[in-house]
């Protein structure tokens, strides 16, 4: 499972979450301690608001802690609202298609989990993809899919809501399929003002997920960057984040039933 970390609030370098903390993102490309797999090599992507309205991104293949481009550009680097990702695939091709985050206008999203039996279903999920939207898709995961299944249940008009009828659609096909392996997720979703964050699962075991707030502003990450538990709070199975502004957050259940 991947690991990946949001940031929203006053601008900072990106080299400040990414490298300096004991347990940076980037550390936990090595040796992540909450997760299935400890490596997170597949590669990785940043994306970032500046001061225009559209994010900027950048995707490699190469693992993480082995690029040097990535230092430079998160020591240069300053935004006050960014993504960064570091991926293990769950069977799709090593690409920087199929690195998060994903972009479309305003939007990014990233993702950790899985869709279960996705390689019995992908071809009716992307069926639901609306035409004006399928030629946008790049890569084959099952991620860039979901998100682009967002905008085919009113992402723009309500996030949190295209989030959970999203999350429904995807449980109907795997009901319709028969398939009966567990559907988990966490994911980030921003339009470069507001922040959403989930977390859910179809069994006990969702991926982790925690969120703090420093004097800079709020953090979402898989897991903490370092040890001292007063720093972080742990998102439920079953909840919703909602970020607003710098440490404006709100915690609600992901109601999908």
């Amino acid at each position: 499972m991947c690991r990946w970390l949001t940031y929203s609030g006053r601008p900072i370098y990106l080299e400040k979450l990414l490298f300096e903390p004991v347990n940076s993102l980037i550390q936990q490309s090595l040796h992540a301690r909450k997760a299935r797999v400890a490596t997170n090599g597949d590669g990785f992507g940043l994306g970032w608001y500046g001061e225009r309205e559209l994010p900027g991104t950048y995707h490699e293949t190469l693992p993480a802690w082995n690029d040097r481009n990535l230092k430079s550009l998160s020591h240069q680097l300053q935004a006050p609202l960014f993504f960064a990702h570091v991926r293990a695939s769950t069977g799709t091709a090593t690409s920087r298609a199929n690195c998060h985050p994903f972009t479309h206008g305003r939007w990014l999203f990233m993702h950790n989990g899985q869709i279960g039996g996705y390689d019995r279903i992908r071809r009716s999920l992307e069926a639901l993809i609306p035409d004006d939207l399928y030629h946008h898709r790049q890569g084959t995961t099952d991620s860039e899919l979901f998100f682009y299944l967002l905008f085919a249940h009113g992402l723009e008009q309500d996030p949190a809501r295209a989030l959970a009828t999203t999350v429904r659609a995807v449980l109907a096909v795997m009901a319709q399929h028969g398939v009966t392996d567990a559907f988990r997720m966490t994911a980030s979703l921003s339009d470069g003002k507001r922040t959403w964050a989930v977390r859910f699962a179809t069994d006990p075991e969702p991926p982790s997920l925690y969120y703090g707030c420093e004097t800079d502003g709020l953090i979402i990450v898989s897991e903490p960057l370092d040890m001292i538990a007063d720093h972080w709070n742990r998102v439920p199975a079953g909840h919703l984040l909602t970020v607003e502004g710098p440490c404006q957050v709100a915690l609600s259940k992901f109601e999908v039933a």
